[in-house]
């Protein structure tokens, strides 16, 4: 078991001026502090963090890889705003493509993306909703994927944004070898000849906040300023999500100011799971055990200030089950509490199948037993 306390002082409720944010701890998706949460704002650039998110859940299928070659068309070298400058019939790897996205919010990159991953920026956007409507994002509408439209029909919120925030972080973290990023060169290479082009980090956090590790800034006219930031610090990965504040130096402010709120007030109990369950046993089955394993961590965050190191950990498990067992079937639980309270609990898994016992079965374990004898 890991126990990770901060040792910061606890604090009021952080001055945010951003009229919604919403703080919350990645691994556990406790929600620490927010402020209209689900009120329906434009969403900017932070819309690329679903592009992004597709786009790792492509190259998780291994359809695609980071060396596939992405070709601009027309369209996607027509998108106004932040841009890359990539050339109609351009052609730059998929990796070049995401940090074109993360780093320097290039719309022309995110098109170009979409484009290459569903034929259309339309059939994307389509993907993008119907990612958004499986995430519970129940107040979100994607019209494109690079948040460059001014449509009422374009809308999130704070709580969708760290939803789909979270979902990216914790299922790729590879994301943040992109995220973390600076400053870059990246090479066009087009009939006009070959060129090189710095990209350059939209996300001042990276400079601001030691602990920065992402994600996504956003702005428009409509959307006003806004950002997801992410930041680990002492194994406590934290979401800050800011919308609609006034200033560019606002909103970069807003963040830091909720992360270190979220960072002195937290604390995170987590328990690897890592001791043995041993075998349970199977009645009516071809074997007469079956091995048992955990789900998997069981993370809680606490941030009422209460002793963590009275958590208790309690193995909930029936004396026998009846064949046949399915291997990954739940069987049972760890149910963990903390004074008195049921705080959470993770499942116990049979870690193989069984089979239900049949005439011949039997008799194959009679056999087995004599010659023992």
């Amino acid at each position: 078991m890991l126990f990770v306390m901060n040792v910061l002082p606890l604090q009021a409720s952080p001055a945010v001026e951003a009229p919604s944010y919403l703080l919350m701890e990645a691994s556990t998706g406790r929600v620490i502090c927010e402020q209209n949460a689900d009120e329906r704002r434009s969403p900017a650039s932070i819309t690329k963090i679903m592009t992004l998110l597709l786009i790792f859940e492509h190259l998780n299928t291994g359809r695609i890889t980071l060396d596939s070659q992405v070709v601009t068309s027309a369209h996607a070298k027509s998108m106004g705003g932040s841009q890359v400058f990539l050339e109609e019939g351009e052609v730059q790897s998929l990796d070049t493509i995401i940090k074109c996205i993360a780093v320097a919010s290039g719309n022309d990159a995110s098109v170009a993306a979409a484009e290459f991953i569903a034929g259309s920026e339309e059939e994307f956007v389509q993907m993008m909703n119907n990612k958004a409507k499986e995430l519970g994002m129940e107040n979100t509408h994607f019209e494109d994927c690079c948040g460059l439209s001014d449509s009422d029909d374009h809308y999130t919120t704070a709580r969708d944004v760290a939803i789909m925030s979270r979902e990216l972080i914790t299922k790729y973290p590879q994301v943040f070898e992109y995220t973390r990023i600076w400053m870059e060169d990246i090479t066009h290479e087009t009939s006009q000849g070959t060129s090189v082009f710095t990209l350059s980090s939209t996300n001042k956090l990276l400079k601001m906040y030691e602990w920065t590790t992402g994600l996504k800034t956003g702005s428009t006219s409509k959307a006003l300023y806004c950002l997801s930031a992410t930041a680990s610090k002492d194994d406590i990965d934290l979401i800050a999500v800011v919308m609609g504040s006034p200033s560019n130096k606002v909103r970069f402010q807003d963040a830091m100011t909720l992360l270190n709120y979220g960072y002195s007030v937290s604390a995170l109990y987590e328990d690897e799971n890592k001791d043995p369950l041993g075998k349970l046993k199977v009645a009516g089955g071809v074997e007469d055990e079956v091995p048992l394993l955990y789900e998997g961590t069981f993370r809680y965050l606490d941030i009422d200030g209460q002793n963590l190191s009275q958590v208790e950990k309690t193995i909930s498990l029936p004396e026998e089950i009846q064949a046949p067992v399915e291997r990954g079937e739940a069987v049972g639980e760890a149910v963990y509490s903390l004074n008195g309270n049921r705080i959470g609990s993770v499942s116990i898994l049979a870690e193989l199948s069984v089979e239900k016992a049949r005439y011949g079965d039997y008799l194959f374990k009679v056999c087995k037993l004599f010659c023992s004898l």
